[in-house]
């Protein structure tokens, strides 16, 4: 073999597993054991191993509940299931779950090894058909979609997202309000195997509970008043593409249990119904909020936070990678020309954006970009054309005088909301357009941190 390949070697019986292992050593692979299904799923994140071969019948968790996780761990793991009880069900079942090969003991030591040989081979087959599709994505993608930045901050972010997005694992994306993380979902969704498939995005803090249930989970006729039809669910129209679960942290607690239940179970019961509805949808998450001090408040389940926090992404606000702004200046004005004309930046405004904190982030500088070349009487961009409170010099958009010298985001997201709140007399629905959030998202913030108009 001309890579030494990992196997994880499954089996409740010490005398087989060992001999197992002498076998599979001999024939050059790294070989790891577990001696229970439950012993082997914890080691899976951990060994991401090539090839599981597991005894299917052993006490506390199946081989078929193992190539269950494991294919949650990698899609691309093969998986041999071994058994002294053959059947033609149990094998049909096998091959229609996942497995690689159905094998029946006593078996030959060639046969098994000639199986693991042609699995290990097919697994490589598969890994590398799966790169070059990403890479051919990635080259084919429009400027427009991918994330814009240079800064050493964002593009490590981006790279981790890059080598995430090939998988299956559930990703939650965290950073200040407007920075960025729908458009980072979307990037993760256009790198998957799962491109080809929808994607659907929900904001779980525009939404009243029970519209959001319904709107998650689906709901049948009669549910509740209004519902005169069947509706079927996003995590059931997302099946075999991705859903987006945005403010994930507005989501009620009793949401979050049924969030649970689809999360752990990869199944949704609709609103009104006892019908158990299977799905297979990649789950991304996002929140602006401190989830842990959420835990800690008793507004946000543990359990669900754990579930989904298997890959962490934190998005860096705009004031901590300056040197982003100019492309996405750039980006923003290219977009811009279509309909208000060419437009382009002088040095001078390019200082100015560059000297601004952006409390707003991302989307702030597009709003402000798009204030500018509209009102522009002229091609070139002029400072007078930007908004005021950037032009500015001495302006100052989030008052940080008694503010911590390492603020949380909680607390930068709090006094923006004032600042903005402020900046518009107090008018609630045009600081929820400015803050590029519902106003009953506003509502609920405006409670959360006490602040009083």
């Amino acid at each position: 073999m001309s890579a030494k390949r990992k196997i994880l070697l499954v089996d409740d019986e010490t005398g087989i597993l060992e001999t197992l292992r002498i076998l599979l050593q001999g024939d050059g692979y790294e070989v790891v054991t577990a001696l229970s299904g439950r012993e082997a799923v914890e080691m899976l994140p951990d060994t991401l191993p090539d090839i599981v071969l597991t005894d299917i019948r052993m006490p506390g968790m199946t081989g078929l509940e193992v190539m269950a996780k494991a294919h949650e761990v990698d899609p691309e793991t093969a998986v041999i299931l071994m058994t002294a009880q053959a059947s033609l069900q149990t094998a049909v079942r096998a091959v229609n779950e996942g497995a690689y090969y159905y094998l029946q003991k006593p078996f030959a030591n060639d046969e098994l090894l000639a199986i693991c040989r042609r699995a290990a081979e097919t697994r490589q087959l598969r890994v590398e058909n799966k790169a070059l599709k990403k890479e051919i994505r990635r080259q084919s993608m429009a400027p427009t979609d991918r994330p814009t930045g240079k800064s050493r901050s964002f593009v490590d972010v981006l790279e981790l997202a890059e080598t995430v997005a090939p998988t299956e694992s559930t990703v939650l994306i965290t950073g200040e309000s407007g920075s960025g993380k729908e458009v980072l979902a979307r990037y993760i969704h256009a790198l998957s195997g799962r491109a080809e498939a929808n994607f659907f995005s929900v904001n779980c803090g525009a939404l009243p509970e029970g519209l959001l249930e319904s709107e998650l989970f689906g709901h049948v006729k009669g549910a509740f008043t209004g519902a005169v039809r069947d509706k079927i669910g996003l995590f059931e129209a997302a099946n075999g593409g991705t859903l987006f679960l945005d403010e994930i942290a507005e989501m009620s607690p009793a949401t979050q249990v049924r969030l649970l239940r689809a999360l752990q179970e990869r199944e949704v019961i609709p609103v009104g119904s006892t019908e158990v509805r299977l799905i297979d949808v990649r789950i991304l998450a996002a929140t602006n909020s401190d989830l842990n001090e959420e835990i800690r408040r008793g507004s946000f389940r543990s359990d669900v936070y754990y579930r989904l926090n298997v890959i962490a992404l934190h998005l860096p606000p705009l004031r901590e990678r300056k040197d982003d702004i100019p492309m996405l200046a750039l980006r923003f004005l290219g977009a811009f020309s279509a309909r208000e004309g060419q437009k382009t930046l002088g040095d001078d405004v390019l200082e100015v954006l560059c000297a601004y904190d952006w409390p707003g982030n991302v989307r702030e500088l597009e709003n402000a970009l798009e204030r500018a070349a509209v009102v522009a009487p002229k091609e070139e961009i002029a400072v007078a054309d930007l908004p005021e409170v950037v032009r500015a010099t001495d302006a100052k958009p989030l008052v940080t005088d008694h503010l911590p010298s390492n603020p949380s985001m909680e607390v930068i997201e709090r006094a923006y909301i004032q600042w903005v709140l402020t900046a518009e007399g107090g008018n609630k629905s045009k600081a929820a357009e400015v803050l590029g959030i519902d106003p009953s998202t506003l509502y609920r913030k405006l409670n959360r941190y006490g602040i009083e108009v």
